[in-house]
């Protein structure tokens, strides 16, 4: 056996480095985001117009037709004048249609297509806002004082038969685009889980 003791091994022999890890791109770290943001405020909406189809209407119809007005009057007023129900209102159909760009540019259509049903459900709940209810908050505004309005019967008439069932409607489509983004937040999660890992 040799004494000799093993030679090490030459000193400019270096052991292969790993390629450095590339950081997900910055609409990886949106795209969560912006769907959960859709969510709460579309949720949000979906609540407002729930709780006015099982408790702020049924309880002003049992009210005379004066008293019945001037509710009205005042919680439109109120809406009206509230930044924060237009933010939201008008956040809700923004962050979709946002989500649904960031989701086609990352070409992840089973998570694009439920955004696409969320946002057309969702507009179609601002243009039935626009063309029906607006204009009759409008009617219901120009009667003025309740208890003096020569018109009131015809106009309360007119706007329980319509507006009641039509936030019927609004509520359901809310719910519909609300259940489509929810879907679209659990597809994109499930997505996720299953992408490699690469550590930054």
């Amino acid at each position: 056996m040799s004494n000799y003791p093993p030679p090490n091994p030459a000193p400019w022999v270096t052991p292969p480095s790993r390629p450095p890890a590339s950081a997900p791109p910055a609409r990886d770290r949106v795209a969560g985001p912006l769907l959960v943001a859709s969510v709460l405020c579309t949720g949000l909406m979906a609540g407002l117009f729930f709780a006015y189809d099982v408790s702020v209407m049924p309880g002003l119809a049992e009210l005379d037709d004066r008293t019945y007005a001037a509710a009205m009057q005042r919680f439109n007023a109120v809406i009206d004048g509230s930044a924060m129900f237009g933010l939201v209102f008008l956040a809700a159909l923004c962050l979709t249609v946002a989500s649904a760009i960031v989701a086609f540019r990352k070409k992840q259509l089973a998570v694009a297509v439920p955004l696409v049903v969320a946002a057309v459900a969702y507009l179609a709940v601002l243009v039935i806002t626009v063309v029906v209810n607006l204009p009759l908050n409008a009617e219901l505004a120009d009667l003025g004082n309740a208890t003096s309005a020569k018109d009131l019967p015809a106009v309360i008439e007119d706007f329980k038969s319509v507006w009641v069932p039509v936030n019927v409607v609004r509520t359901l489509l809310c719910v519909l685009s609300l259940g489509a983004l929810c879907s679209a937040l659990l597809r994109y999660g499930r997505a996720t889980a299953t992408a490699p890992f690469r550590p930054v």
